[in-house]
């Protein structure tokens, strides 16, 4: 099925339904964050029409004129699933007001890995304008996104977690070296790992 197959108003339901983006919590500095959990992203059921128009319509003006960051949640993607392609972020991207894109302060990038890292150390400062390069943070366990983030504010899939855990004890999948698919890509549909969010306070 693509894009093509489903109504825009029904695109639209999805990404609520999905809540890919939640403006979500403050970091540690009182801004506000936009979440977006990437493994839930249907790249191959949405148009970027739809998805820029959802995002100029229902997200930039609840960010209003403050500054604000970003926490994308990396874990689980894949690029065949829920990568919706270089040129629609380059698309995405171009299309986000002057003034909300001058007020983005941070962004923390969650879970990484190896292929992202070389992509984004290759092409990221072409990809994107407006120093956001420079504005990236690597984050490779949950923990240390305490350090940025107010830690009782934000919501987490449980899935975010498995994978910490699967790091701690195979830590070659930091660095490519060893597969994680078998954890993280054989789990349940969508619609079960949207319901199955946690709130741990581990100090």
């Amino acid at each position: 099925m693509s894009s093509s197959q489903i109504s825009e108003i029904e695109q639209e339901q999805l990404i609520e339904k999905l809540e890919i983006f939640k403006i979500h919590g403050r970091d540690k500095r009182g801004r506000k964050i936009l979440r977006i959990i990437g493994k839930f992203f249907p790249a191959r059921l949405l148009s970027l029409d739809v998805l820029k128009k959802y995002l100029e319509e229902k997200i930039f003006p609840r960010l209003g004129r403050k500054p604000f960051s970003v926490l994308y949640v990396h874990t689980g993607v894949q690029r065949s699933e829920n990568f919706p392609g270089i040129s629609a972020l380059r698309a995405i991207y171009d299309a986000i007001p002057v003034n909300v894109r001058d007020n983005l302060q941070e962004v923390y990038f969650l879970h990484p890995g190896l292929q992202s890292r070389l992509f984004l150390a290759t092409c990221g400062r072409f990809l994107f304008s407006g120093g956001l390069y420079g504005k990236l943070r690597y984050i490779s366990r949950v923990d240390y996104l305490w350090e940025h983030v107010r830690r009782n504010e934000i919501e987490m899939p449980e899935f975010v977690y498995d994978h910490d855990d699967d790091l701690e004890y195979r830590p070659m999948m930091d660095y490519g070296q060893e597969s994680d698919h078998a954890r993280v890509f054989a789990g349940a549909a969508v619609d079960s790992s949207v319901s199955s969010f946690s709130m741990r306070c581990i100090s």
